[in-house]
């Protein structure tokens, strides 16, 4: 099996926040022959034609027509792989710079999504995102990012906290802001982000600025059967998906080929690029629109299409085996995991598991099961948000990780290559 390490530890390195890790895959796609449409402009959509866009410059929708599409002989549906591009980390505030007795400047920031706060302790730090600038009258947006560690969180030394070590609880106003430089720098900020973007600080109106983690994804374990690294969650599943899309070319010629990447999963998906809004429901009815299909027969692809939610899942912890159901219980590198839920956090059924499963046997590719312990509230993802938009067969699965929301989290290596397969596959039905 092809060995997708280095590339993926490339693509997470280069992708400090959803906005940057967008901006890749749209690189991708261009490079491999889609076009860029935007929602303000109408769209010309043609068979044998491959096309991506992008909403809020954090979510993008990829999608590919089969050659063989006519209005007499449509394709039976769409086969859509959904992932998210964001993950728990600290975002800055709009004046984010205090200083403390004159001495240190500090950056004023607050949490996004459920992190765990005590991983971003002692770690080098720095910022990305994005700024919004006014030129030739008109707002444009510019990706930044400060590529060199600026910034760290200190914890409190033991000798001032003798009991550390029986645990501590943060406070993210308080215990948590990062430590940037001397009081002298104060009002930096904007400059700071103006220099990256190559415009006046005076010409910044708006800012999504977020703090990251810049150690590096590596290989771990005696023979490097561990992968380590930052945002694993979710952006594995997006780059397996990426990769199974752009090996696949037009797959079969009987689906649509979609790749859906949404923000904000991690905040609860209510807003316009996430999983909760009109994305994929807009994209799909401008392909319609683009293709000329009768409302009945994009009605009847609909009922024939299915969806994949791909979003990482929680492995056996090798000292807490307890935390885990004692038999649906995934580990690193065996395999896919399809995930349950009795009250629909997961949107799997008896159906969309058996297509999965299908699915993992034609490409040779072991699969687990996860499910919560029945007495411990999990979290939810993408799939069940999803379809109550655009209703469809709907999968949830993910690959096996540990420390999930760590600023620094734990997978196996050869799992992102059974994803590839297995979405490539199912590309290709």
């Amino acid at each position: 099996m092809k060995d997708y390490i280095d590339s993926l530890f490339q693509f997470i390195d280069s992708s400090p926040t959803c906005y940057q890790a967008v901006e890749q895959l749209g690189n991708r796609l261009a490079l491999a022959g889609y076009q860029e449409r935007f929602e303000k402009e109408p769209w010309k959509i043609e068979a044998g034609g491959k096309y991506y866009v992008k909403r809020s410059d954090s979510s993008l929708i990829a999608f590919s027509i089969p050659q063989s599409f006519c209005r007499e002989l449509p394709v039976k549906g769409f086969h859509i792989v959904a992932a998210h591009s964001d993950s728990p980390c600290f975002k800055l505030k709009e004046k984010p710079e205090l200083a403390v007795e004159n001495h240190y400047l500090k950056w004023n920031v607050e949490k996004y999504g459920g992190m765990i706060l005590s991983t971003w302790l002692d770690r080098p730090l720095s910022v990305a995102g994005r700024v919004v600038v006014r030129s030739r009258n008109e707002l444009v947006t510019k990706l930044v990012n400060i590529e060199r560690d600026i910034a760290v969180i200190p914890n409190v030394a033991i000798h001032m906290n003798r009991d550390m070590n029986k645990g501590v609880e943060y406070n993210p106003q308080t215990d948590m802001q990062p430590l940037v430089g001397s009081a002298m720098h104060k009002d930096g900020y904007l400059k700071l982000l103006a220099k990256e973007a190559g415009v006046e600080a005076d010409d910044i109106l708006g800012q999504d600025i977020f703090l990251y983690n810049r150690d590096q994804c590596k290989r771990a374990g005696l023979e490097g059967e561990w992968i380590c690294g930052p945002r694993l969650d979710d952006l594995e599943c997006v780059y397996g998906a990426l990769e199974a899309l752009l090996q696949s070319d037009s797959g079969s010629g009987n689906y649509i080929n979609m790749l859906a990447v949404f923000d904000n999963e991690e905040v609860g998906s209510g807003t316009k690029q996430g999983a909760d809004s009109t994305f994929l429901g807009d994209v799909l009815a401008r392909i319609r629109t683009g293709l000329q299909m009768e409302e009945e027969a994009y009605r009847c692809m609909l009922a024939d299409s299915f969806l994949i939610s791909a979003d990482n899942a929680h492995a056996l912890h090798p000292n807490h085996p307890e935390k885990a159901d004692p038999e649906n219980k995934p580990y690193l590198n065996e395999g896919i995991v399809i995930k349950y839920h009795g009250s629909q956090r997961y949107a799997t059924d008896a159906y969309s598991a058996a297509v999965m499963k299908d699915i993992c046997r034609e490409a040779e590719v072991p699969y687990q099961v996860y499910a919560n312990r029945s007495d411990m509230v999990g979290g939810s993802t993408l799939g069940n948000i999803l379809m109550a938009q655009v209703s469809m067969n709907t999968v949830d699965i993910g690959l096996p990780q540990l420390a999930m929301h760590s600023a620094y989290e734990t997978a196996g290596a050869k799992d992102v290559g059974y994803l590839v397969r297995a979405l490539q596959t199912f590309y290709c039905r």
